[in-house]
């Protein structure tokens, strides 16, 4: 398939506000060894994308500086050792980086089939969130059916993925949201209870619908001084996630509980871990929930689409937490 030399894409002019993101034109690259290149139809926008635009999460060395951790698209051309994927194949894929853009390179490892019956949009908002929470509520934290999950956050690009996946997997579900319109949201996606952080006490509630015992595995990405009250509500041998920080990286512990209830405190970053880790975490999406996407049981939520041109404006967005579920944009007229 043949494509340009040239493509429209938005850099960062510099670190800043949302209006820093502005349209340019690039060279196309070209797919290297074990890579294809991707005409993007649509791409995500996730929150590591606004920290970046703010200075704080550079890309990693030797990746492009355009934003974007997740396309969907066509297939235009495959590089040397790519077996799997021919030109023409409709796929998703994690990149850890240059996704706001006309043309992406990306492994070939780190793509996946566009779940049937899918439109683009739908496609492009399943990497970055898909990813992050099977490596670190299934690996890492190791939720098995019928334990307890709670996820801060919840109404989420992050949160309605992992509301979705624990309940599909037999956990019993709860999850805090800042309005009753997000934890309702939380709620018709499967979490048993949404904890309104606003005027409930989430801790208080959470002991109270689990009899005192706790939650075995939470998700946090508000860090701060929630992690502190983490560890007061989880249970005996319970697994702690750390996967952002929305209030602030620096906490102060009392270790205590966590010795005398044997908790695991963990995290993780996924954006500057190694192909092959990525590998076996898309290896084990396509065999365990891609199949739970096409039959419908999960099914990303789209708050809103804007064109590529305008990601300033989906930064805007992402930054009120206005939104509920998942931001994206379209670079191509037939992407819906």
């Amino acid at each position: 398939m043949s494509y340009p030399d040239t493509m429209t894409a938005v850099e960062i002019r510099e670190p800043g506000p949302p209006d820093v993101l502005v349209p340019t034109q690039r060279p196309v690259p070209q797919p290297g060894e074990g890579e294809v290149l991707i005409e993007i139809a649509v791409a995500g926008v996730n929150r590591p994308d606004v920290l970046q635009r703010q200075g704080n999460y550079a890309p990693p060395p030797g990746v492009t500086d355009i934003p974007g951790l997740e396309v969907a698209g066509r297939i235009v051309a495959v590089g040397p050792g790519v077996s799997e994927w021919r030109a023409g194949d409709a796929v998703c894929a994690l990149v850890a980086g240059g996704g706001y853009a006309e043309y992406c390179a990306a492994p070939a490892v780190q793509c996946l089939p566009l779940p049937r019956g899918y439109s683009m949009v739908e496609g492009a908002v399943l990497p970055e969130t898909f990813f992050t929470v099977w490596s670190n509520v299934f690996d890492r934290a190791r939720l098995r059916a019928g334990e307890t999950f709670l996820v801060h956050g919840g109404s989420s690009g992050i949160g309605t993925t992992a509301i979705q996946l624990a309940k599909a997997f037999g956990a019993r579900v709860f999850a805090t949201a800042g309005s009753p319109e997000k934890c309702k949201a939380c709620e018709d996606l499967g979490a048993e209870r949404a904890i309104n952080y606003r005027d409930e006490d989430f801790g208080a509630v959470i002991k109270d619908l689990t009899g005192g015992r706790g939650v075995d595995v939470v998700l946090d990405m508000v860090g701060g001084d929630y992690i502190a009250r983490d560890i007061q509500i989880m249970a005996m041998e319970g697994r702690h996630v750390s996967i952002a920080f929305l209030q602030s990286p620096k906490v102060t512990l009392n270790m205590f509980p966590v010795m005398m209830k044997r908790l695991t405190l963990t995290g993780s970053t996924l954006r500057a871990r190694p192909v092959a880790d990525k590998a076996a975490i898309a290896a084990q999406l396509r065999e365990k929930v891609w199949p739970l996407l096409e039959e419908g049981s999960i099914r990303p939520l789209v708050y809103r689409t804007f064109p590529l041109e305008q990601a300033a404006a989906s930064h805007a967005l992402m930054e009120s937490s206005a939104h509920i579920g998942k931001l994206a944009l379209t670079v191509r007229e037939a992407a819906g």
